[in-house]
């Protein structure tokens, strides 16, 4: 036979097995089916799973306890028509947030209702009120809100601290991600004390780490340790795609405890401060130009604290050359390498408190303390 014959001959047999296969494969469990009686087409047993585990009852009761205590908010934003000059109100997004008291107040972050015109609060039993903003913190990305409900109150979260917090530490997070209402993720504590660069230059500092699944719709949320006590707000997540990357960080509730308050009775946060005049970007470029580490004190206001304290401020010569006065370098003992985390070091404690300052002055290093004043 030749071989172009043989070639032909051998392409039709593999074509026929080719069909043959495919025909069995589509014909055989018609042919099995038949074999089986359908009467033994039942559901299968369960398998007993025995009791839940320990660990699994703890999670499923704190999600329970606290559930009721989460809010869902969603805020609307107006915008005005270019060609008819009509007003219109439109979605702007969603976030979680929390009961704090029995009065109504609801703590979240102020970047979720930032730029808002107004916001609703959906509670855990599907009611929904007109939420007031009662205050804001920009610096510490808190906000409060307070809802009237007349009835029924949800629980305020029980609060915790995070200054014996761990890295380790089991956390478990509740909120709305992508509007997927009352979620529950859980994880640990990843590291402590993290800073976070706000979108006005200004960080955030003191942040919680946590690997617990955090996403868009979960600010505001609460952090919970496994008593379920709140130890922080989840502020933000640290991920190029926008959803989580194992990298959120939440606003520890010591700071929390401290700001809300003051929304509350005055709505806004007095920062304890010096009395000094400070600049983050002209400091980075002094720290080059002196070889120092700390922050440069540029001014010192007439009658303020540092002035009573005796701190000295920079100085320009006639011909233009700046002259160095105190750089500040250390708080209460404390290292102090930026504005932001002088600040945040300030942050810790109250109007009227006495700190001393570590001061680097003609290259000499003292000890400078000052009674804080009320800040700007």
């Amino acid at each position: 036979m030749p071989v172009r014959d043989q070639f032909f001959s051998r392409l039709l047999w593999l074509t026929l097995a080719g069909a043959l296969l495919i025909v069995l494969w589509r014909v055989a469990p018609s042919l099995v089916d038949g074999l089986i009686p359908r009467e033994n087409a039942v559901p299968r047993a369960v398998t007993a799973r025995g009791d839940i585990a320990a660990d699994e009852k703890a999670t499923i009761a704190l999600f329970e306890n606290s559930r009721d205590s989460v809010v869902f908010i969603t805020t609307k934003a107006q915008v005005r028509d270019f060609w008819s000059r009509n007003v219109f109100t439109v979605p702007r997004g969603t976030g979680s947030g929390f009961i704090w008291d029995d009065a109504g107040h609801v703590v979240t972050n102020f970047h979720v209702i930032q730029g808002a015109s107004q916001a609703s609060v959906k509670l855990a039993d599907g009611r929904d009120y007109r939420a007031a903003l009662v205050g804001a913190s920009p610096a510490h990305d808190i906000a409060v809100l307070r809802i009237g409900v007349g009835f029924k109150r949800p629980p305020p979260v029980p609060v915790g601290t995070s200054a014996d917090l761990k890295v380790g530490q089991k956390v478990f997070a509740i909120g709305n991600p992508f509007g997927l209402d009352w979620t529950l993720t859980t994880g640990i504590i990843s590291a402590l004390d993290r800073s976070l660069g706000g979108e006005n230059g200004q960080s955030i500092e003191h942040l919680i780490q946590t690997d617990a699944a955090i996403n868009p719709g979960n600010s505001g949320g609460p952090l919970l340790d496994s008593a379920g006590r709140l130890i922080g707000i989840n502020t933000a997540i640290y991920s190029p795609s926008g959803a989580s990357a194992g990298i959120g960080f939440a606003v520890p509730v010591d700071t929390v405890n401290r700001v809300v308050p003051q929304l509350i009775a005055g709505g806004r946060y007095i920062r304890p401060a010096l009395g000094i005049a400070i600049d983050e970007n002209l400091n980075n470029r002094l720290k080059r130009l002196l070889e120092v580490e700390g922050v440069v004190v540029l001014r010192v206001a007439p009658g303020s604290a540092a002035e009573a304290a005796g701190l000295r401020g920079a100085t320009l010569s006639a011909g233009g050359v700046l002259s160095a006065g105190d750089v500040i370098t250390g708080l209460d003992g404390k290292p102090v390498e930026s504005v932001g985390k002088l600040l945040a070091r300030l942050d810790d404690h109250r109007v009227g408190d006495t700190v001393t300052l570590e001061v680097l002055r003609d290259g000499q290093k003292i000890s400078v303390a000052v009674s804080l004043q009320p800040g700007e």
